[in-house]
């Protein structure tokens, strides 16, 4: 062997011939394989493993993408490659170009917060402030454009590096999300997996744009200030009582603390007679015959209500007046104001008719005269 073919075979073996990344770490999203002027031999083993996308760059060009298993580099399997660098007939000189392995893996348990309160507008307690918290998950699903609009030339990309641009993403888009669902302010705790559902659809778009699938979304936690939260749960509770039965009682333990507070055998006695009045109370509160006949007792302490009053349009000088009860139309007639063929109406006839017509006003006419005595 000459000695021009020993230089050959020493300059062939500084070349790459396995083009592989073994990732040892929990928090590498993105490695870019490391060589000298990045160059790889023709026929290079190209190994990718589960869980990973090799993605080609030459001169800042996204090229050849690469799913799991294993592969001899050549210009049958570099297609785009080897358009952008004009390879016609093959080649067999070793070639440049950038490998970026990126991690596929599910990325989970990432934490997300509101840095700041997020202000509500509530139709009963006006404008509030809430914080929320809680976890998500996701993966790369395009891999060659997330090195393009995300990685750039970051040798070792991190997921620290892209949690800080996905947490402001998510605390922008879960604010807009729950200003515009518009539920109660207290319904926000008991809703947090379907809020968690509707904020996940509302933000994939926006992951979608940079090549990465939000797994999952969860809101661990809505809180609010203490003093809105006992406002609520008075609400609550108020809501559900019987708002008699709750004056009663607090009446009652109002007495009894009076009577605690009171010296002497004087004291004694009132605290005795206000127990037994408490006890009292609270039996006939709480008997169930009592309580059953309650609304037929308040019922009958009721009185009826009013019988409506009869009233009459009538018809004067081609115009309608009134409506005037039936002894004004009787002082209406006497004073000949009206007569016998003055059209009246009242609510229930059909049309108008003549005063002499309608059967109750007839007494107007003389028919209360009583007729003359029998002969005897």
């Amino acid at each position: 062997m000459g000695i021009f073919d020993e230089i050959k075979k020493k300059l062939s073996h500084e070349f790459i011939d396995i083009v592989e990344w073994l990732d040892d770490t929990n928090d590498t999203i993105v490695h870019r394989f490391e060589r000298y002027q990045n160059e790889i031999k023709n026929g290079a083993q190209l190994i990718v493993r589960e869980g990973q996308t090799a993605v080609f760059i030459n001169e800042g060009q996204l090229a050849d993408v690469f799913t799991p298993g294993t592969y001899t580099l050549n210009t049958q399997n570099l297609p785009i490659l080897a358009t952008l660098k004009g390879w016609k007939y093959g080649f067999n000189s070793p070639f440049k170009a950038e490998v970026y392995f990126v991690n596929t893996r599910l990325f989970t348990d990432e934490k997300w917060g509101t840095k700041n309160p997020i202000t509500l507008s509530d139709d009963r307690f006006g404008l509030v402030e809430i914080r929320a918290f809680g976890t998500y998950s996701f993966r790369i699903s395009d891999a060659g454009k997330f090195i393009v609009d995300v990685v750039g030339t970051d040798a070792n990309f991190t997921s620290y590096e892209i949690n800080e641009h996905l947490k402001s993403l998510i605390a922008t888009r879960f604010t807009d999300t729950v200003g515009e669902a518009n539920i109660p302010i207290e319904l926000y705790a008991a809703n947090t997996t379907e809020l968690s559902d509707t904020c996940q659809e509302v933000m994939q778009p926006e992951f979608d744009r940079v090549g990465i699938l939000l797994e999952r979304f969860y809101i661990e936690n809505v809180s609010m200030p203490e003093d809105l939260k006992k406002e609520i749960f008075e609400y609550s509770r108020l809501d559900k009582l019987d708002m008699g039965k709750l004056a009663q009682f607090k009446a009652a333990k109002a007495m009894e603390a009076a009577a605690k507070n009171e010296g002497g055998t004087a004291g004694a006695g009132m605290g005795m007679g206000m127990g037994f009045v408490l006890a009292q109370q609270m039996g006939q509160m709480m008997n169930p015959q009592t309580m059953q006949a309650s609304p037929q007792q308040a019922a009958a302490n009721v009185p009826p209500p009013m019988p409506a009053q009869t009233t009459y349009f009538y018809a004067l000088n081609g115009q309608q007046s009134g409506p005037v009860s039936v002894e004004q139309l009787g002082t209406l007639f006497a004073s000949r104001t009206i007569n016998k063929d003055t059209l009246v109406w009242k609510q229930g006839m059909s049309n108008w008719a003549s005063l002499k017509d309608v059967e109750e006003l007839k007494g107007f006419l003389g028919g209360n005269t009583p007729p003359p005595l029998p002969p005897q």
